[in-house]
């Protein structure tokens, strides 16, 4: 029903997406991957849409990385295979990976402790399968995964090599890279978690513990990458199919690079309090994230003056930056476009993702929820 409208007669807040820049920012990524000679397993957990994965696979519909079963089973029903549910095993759905695992050509887990490891033994596949496992471990992300410098990281590789499962990949995560300013900073990180990556390979040969694959990622670090990690095999970021202005403070990004925004329309004028309001609460945005922005939760595109200082579930409160707010330029019902601190956050909140180009809509995407 919305194709061929225009972004004016959206309903707000509305989450909209510029399709040119976000097959533009794919293609940069497959691109950037061709160069160095490593895959790119892209991760969906951004949009978690079977058209985004589309986008970022280039049409294979293989080879990707989920956070959530939820995302998993969405992107097998859609025809999707070589997936990496790449989240600690959680204990309570190992019979829900079983179940993927069997259907599948290729679903990969991802483990970070004996006990996780364990449960896996416990429950064989059928159909003459093995568990494809990976190894969670830390680079100096301090998120999840064992560190990379610790004995029984080796010992818990060599386990998952035994058996009912096999050892499918080393993963790392650079999130890290995200209190970066600049790129020589992303770049230093990308720099170190790929030498400490590369390092545990070779502790993996050393110990005749059979394993080709080695994969690490973030959007900052495979948006700005360093020659050595054409020495890795894969790697899965995420956010670049959006990016934000957090990416784009960090310098992972410019401002053109950044696909979505979130329509809002001012609804009340308050003169006696120098503010105006917009029907865009934190339900539309997320809270993410007032300490980091001198314009407050957002960009408010085109008005560099403006400043979203705060939000409650469904209103937003904006002044100005300036001085004394210029109500007449902004009257009841008109439209502004807010850009994003936080893309993934943002987009959670939407159960629609209205996609246009040249300021029409073209299509529409719905993402998936829950876990």
């Amino acid at each position: 029903m919305w194709a061929g409208r225009r972004m004016e007669e959206l309903p707000s807040p509305a989450f909209i997406v510029d399709l040119d820049v976000a097959k533009r920012n794919t293609q940069r990524m497959r691109e950037r991957c061709w160069e160095l000679g490593v895959a790119l397993r892209p991760h969906m957990k951004t949009h978690k849409t079977l058209e985004g994965a589309r986008l970022m696979t280039g049409g294979t519909q293989r080879k990707m990385v989920v956070s959530t079963l939820a995302e998993a089973r969405l992107f097998a029903d859609g025809g999707f295979d070589d997936i990496l549910y790449a989240y600690p095993l959680p204990f309570d759905k190992v019979e829900e990976c079983a179940i993927l695992a069997e259907r599948l050509d290729a679903f990969h887990v991802l483990v970070d402790s004996p006990e996780a490891l364990a449960l896996l033994k416990e429950r064989p596949l059928g159909k003459d399968k093995r568990w494809k496992v990976w190894l969670k471990i830390d680079c100096e992300n301090n998120r999840a995964g064992l560190r990379h410098d610790d004995p029984a990281a080796l010992e818990l590789a060599k386990a998952i090599a035994e058996g009912t499962t096999e050892l499918s990949g080393i993963y790392a995560h650079c999130g890290n890279s995200y209190s970066c300013q600049g790129v020589p900073e992303i770049q230093s990180v990308a720099r170190a978690t790929t030498v400490l990556t590369l390092k545990f390979m070779d502790k993996l040969k050393e110990a005749s513990v059979a394993c080709d694959v080695s994969s690490i990622g973030s959007t900052p670090s495979c948006s700005r990458p360093v020659p050595e990690m054409a020495k890795l095999t894969e790697v899965h970021p995420g956010n670049y199919i959006f990016y934000d202005v957090q990416q784009m403070m960090i310098g992972s990004c410019q401002l053109e690079d950044i696909a979505v925004r979130v329509l809002t329309r001012v609804i009340g004028h308050y003169p006696h309090r120098n503010q105006m309001l917009v029907d865009c609460g934190w339900t539309g945005l997320s809270l993410h994230s007032l300490g980091q922005l001198p314009t407050g939760y957002a960009l408010v595109e085109g008005h560099a003056d403006l400043r979203l200082v705060s939000m409650t579930q469904e209103h937003g409160r904006i002044e100005s930056t300036t001085g004394k707010l210029d109500f007449a330029k902004f009257p009841r019902g008109s439209l502004l476009r807010l850009i994003p601190y936080h893309a993934c956050a943002t987009a959670a909140m939407h159960p629609i993702y209205y996609v246009h180009s040249q300021g029409h809509v073209v299509e529409t995407w719905k993402p998936v929820r829950g876990w």
